[in-house]
């Protein structure tokens, strides 16, 4: 076959072969590809991990191009779960979409059209109804029994002005809460006490992780000095949970669920004590810990007085399945809600807003401070609604915002902050002990757990199923 036969030929078949083929396969090209022609029409350079984006393809790709950069790359990331963020006059980075952050501007407008809905405290408090059952149905919480609030006790220890014991509750049948309970060593009559959920912080050791970490200790001691009783628990699936179900499900939706179910049962706990005040029981957490801290007083009032810290944003709603694993946020018929709104929820009760300038909190003393405080001003309690911004400090629960927290629980519960502070008048720690995290074992180094304790997390939905019947 003549040369010139064979191309003629070779041609023939290939316009055959695209004839046959749709538009979407015409056009689909490689996103490596799609992203090199976005940067040579606009002159732009885009920043991107090739393996995160390896495999990727972008169907009716030229069609895609708009006169405008934006939305071009919306047209070509949007459906793949992408997102870019202008990081300086040319140049742009291309990673995964977070499902759970939206941009501060983003935030501020979902808050604008949200405060507009509530005309008074009356369409507030209706609104508030709302979005509490929702967070209940959604969680799955709504109709579940509490069965008896068991109770295991072990190494009770003294320090200086203080004492902690570690107690295990069985918040289900066969699911057991870890947690210590610190008392100042004397008092009067009845006093106040605290919930301390912790965070996602992570150490190189078992000391530094959850609940037996320095700061969390500081907080729970310190707070016990000044007059009050603080229960510090472990996430699910962390700690001495993890006896129980492996790690990974942390990760996981049930994890939001038996979060909150663990808080309510804390609760019980706390209020079953004949030296506990009920009229005066607070929360307080960081990060993670802060998301336990608003969802727990937005759906109980035997909360009277919260402080998340770092954690409240308009436009964040937390990184973990524990978090925004469910569609607590997303309402039925009405529209969705946030975290501010969460924590709106705790209107009029005492609420400070503890924020820094290095995370997702930069922007609460100018978005959602001033919205929080119109909530509150739906009740004329204005004065009960705080927040302690520190620009200079990072996402954790360090010294200064634990500061912040001893003076505000301290004003509203009328604790003797003054047996913790110098000459100066500075908050002195240095009286508190930091164990190890094997004094806090309510188990112990052997880490026997009682004859019922369940495993794995199918057995536990078999429990929670049971509940609702």
């Amino acid at each position: 076959m003549k040369p010139q036969k064979c191309i003629t030929i070779l041609l023939l078949l290939a316009a055959r072969c695209s004839q046959g083929q749709t538009p979407a396969q015409v056009y689909l090209k490689p996103l490596g590809e799609v992203l090199r022609n976005v940067e040579q029409t606009y002159h732009v350079t885009l920043k991107y991990d090739k393996k995160e984006l390896e495999g990727l393809e972008v169907k009716y790709a030229d069609w895609k191009f708009f006169s405008d950069l934006g939305t071009t790359l919306d047209r070509i990331l949007i459906p793949l779960d992408l997102q870019y963020e202008k990081i300086g006059e040319k140049s742009y980075t291309v990673t995964k979409w977070d499902y759970y952050i939206k941009t501060f501007a983003e935030g501020a407008r979902h808050l604008d059209a949200l405060i507009k809905s509530y005309a008074d405290k009356e369409s507030w408090e209706k609104r508030k109804a709302i979005v509490k059952q929702n967070i209940l149905d959604v969680q799955g919480i709504s109709g579940m029994k509490k069965s008896p609030l068991r109770v295991i006790s072990s190494n009770f220890r003294k320090h200086d002005g203080y004492s902690v014991e570690n107690v295990a509750l069985e918040v289900l049948p066969g699911v057991y809460l870890s947690g210590s309970v610190y008392k100042p060593l004397k008092f009067k009559g009845k006093i106040p006490a605290m919930l301390s959920p912790h965070g996602h912080f992570y150490g190189d050791t078992d000391d530094g992780n959850g609940r037996y970490r320095p700061d969390q200790q500081y907080r729970c001691a310190t707070l016990a000095k000044m007059g009050a009783a603080v229960f510090s628990y472990s996430m699910f699936a962390w700690g001495e949970s993890a006896l129980q179900f492996d790690n990974k499900e942390h990760y996981t939706s049930i994890a939001l669920t038996m979060q909150t179910w663990n808080s309510i049962r804390v609760l019980d706990y706390l209020c079953s004590l004949d030296y506990v005040d009920p009229e005066r029981i607070g929360v307080t957490g960081a990060s993670g810990g802060g998301t336990q801290t608003m969802i727990i007083t937005a759906i109980d009032d035997r909360i009277r007085l919260s402080v998340p810290t770092v954690m409240l944003s308009a436009h964040f709603y937390g990184g973990c399945a524990c978090e925004s694993g469910l569609p607590i946020h997303q309402i039925k018929g009405g529209p969705q809600s946030n975290n501010v709104e969460f924590g709106a929820m705790a209107a009029p009760r005492p609420m400070l807003v503890i924020s820094d300038g290095t995370d997702w909190t930069q922007n609460t003393p100018k978005i959602e401070f001033p919205w929080l405080k119109k909530i509150y001003a739906l009740y004329g309690m204005e004065k009960n609604v705080e927040n302690v911004h520190l620009p200079t400090d990072v996402h954790n629960y360090g010294y200064n915002k634990r500061i912040a927290m001893y003076d505000f629980v301290a004003r509203h519960f009328a604790l003797k902050d003054k047996i913790v502070k110098d000459k100066t008048g500075k908050f002195d720690e240095s009286g508190v002990t930091i164990e190890p995290a094997v004094e806090m074992y309510t188990f112990g180094k052997e880490k026997r757990l009682p004859e019922n304790a369940i495993h794995g997390v199918e057995a536990l939905r078999r429990v929670i199923q049971d509940a609702k019947k």
